[in-house]
């Protein structure tokens, strides 16, 4: 019988296995000596460690919308305490953004009792967001984007005190979940002193590593979600992302939405699998429209089968949320959740959805508006939460996050 191989462990690789390697390099020189000829230049891949890699913080944008979704995701919002003004805004911002910065580079936060737990970022963004309540606060209602107000109520909401609205929204992804709950802890120190935790919401995807990049998430209905996403380079991203109108200091910001949806997946796990792919208008393996043979197979919403019936149903989830507009279009961030089953073992699942736009009224409610007056997939989701918040633009080393407005 053939012995079985040792595997291989990472130290090896970084000891052993580099010997070898650095033997074969020298091997390759001494028969390149004996034959005369040149040895090719060896090239050695660099690799990224995926705990110390780093996302820039500064630009002209903030970081964590356009950035490639990380595997782990915490939403809070706070509501602020009573006088906290303009000026108090300011002063609360300056830290945070300080903090954030701080913490996205794999340095500990000022006062930072554990400073060991911040030394890798694992891809760590911290996005800020303004809630309604904060430009009222601060005296600068006149100076909100318009369409940053709470969303109308739609016949489908189950709406929780607990999961909607907010003054401010922090928001922090990384790939490592340790990163994401020690950054949670240090910048809700920081905001304590200015307001209290109005709800928290943590979410994650795939691990890092496990699937390809650029790969689309799936949810917990076993779906691909955000397939039809502009795409970050392409030339309607801009557009349909980052705000060119409204307020002069919102200018490179964006708007999102926070949609806390129920799965009710004891009722969807009852569905025969052409239901389910009935139900969302695509394939569930592939993701690709029931048109097609690929996830990115643009759908053909007046194709015919053999009874004359529509092949994608005019109420499926593809068709409802379809925008011909590129430039139209939302960026979805979604996260999973998977909370504690009740007593009698019904899960508590769901999905953070969260759509960047760059105008909330053109973007995200005419879309809303036709899920909710007739989208098949609205029997197995339930709307349990909903927030919207500006994220302003991002800021220059030195500057922070909102100077643009309250400075």
């Amino acid at each position: 019988m053939a012995a079985f191989s040792a595997p291989v462990s990472r130290r090896h690789l970084l000891t052993g296995g580099a010997l070898a390697a650095g033997g074969a390099v020298a091997g390759a020189a001494v028969t390149a000596a004996a034959t005369g000829r040149a040895a090719p230049a060896p090239t050695t891949p660099v690799a990224v460690d995926p705990g110390t890699a780093v996302e820039p913080f500064h630009g002209p944008h903030q970081a964590g919308v356009a950035t490639s979704p990380q595997a782990h995701a915490s939403f809070l919002a706070f509501d602020l305490a009573p006088g906290t003004d303009r000026a108090a805004l300011g002063r609360l911002m300056r830290l945070l953004t300080d903090d954030a910065v701080r913490l996205t580079r794999g340095q500990p936060a000022l006062a930072d009792t554990e400073p060991e737990l911040a030394v890798l970022p694992a891809r760590l963004t911290v996005t800020f967001g303004f809630g309604p309540g904060l430009f009222l606060a601060a005296g600068l209602d006149d100076r909100r984007p318009p369409s940053v107000a709470p969303l109308p109520a739609y016949p489908i909401d189950r709406l929780e005190d607990r999961w909607s609205g907010g003054d401010l929204l922090i928001q922090l992804c990384a790939d490592d979940p340790v990163t994401v709950a020690h950054a949670q802890r240090m910048l809700v120190k920081d905001a304590r002193a200015f307001g209290t935790p109005r709800w928290t919401q943590r979410g994650f995807r795939r691990g890092a590593g496990v699937e390809p990049d650029g790969r689309t998430q799936r949810n917990l209905l076993g779906q691909l979600d955000g397939t039809t996403n502009p795409a970050a380079g392409d030339a309607t991203f801009g557009p349909a992302v980052w705000a060119t109108g409204g307020p002069d200091w919102f200018r490179d910001g964006t708007t999102v939405v926070i949609r806390r949806i129920r799965l009710e997946l004891e009722t969807w796990d009852l569905l025969g699998r052409a239901g389910k792919e009935f139900a969302v208008g695509r394939r569930l393996d592939t993701g690709a429209p029931l048109t097609g043979t690929a996830e990115h197979d643009p759908p053909d919403f007046t194709a015919t089968d053999a009874t004359g019936f529509t092949v994608i149903p005019e109420f499926s989830h593809v068709a409802r949320a379809h925008v011909a507009d590129e430039e139209l279009r939302m960026l979805r961030r979604p996260y999973n959740y998977d909370g504690q089953p009740d007593a009698a073992g019904q899960p508590d699942s769901g999905m953070i959805f969260a759509a960047y736009q760059a105008d909330v009224a053109r973007q995200f409610l005419p879309v809303q508006q036709r899920l909710a007056e007739s989208d098949l997939l609205n029997e197995w989701t339930t709307p349990i939460g909903s927030a919207v918040f500006a994220i302003p633009p991002g800021c220059a080393e030195g500057g922070w996050i909102g100077q643009q407005l309250l400075g």
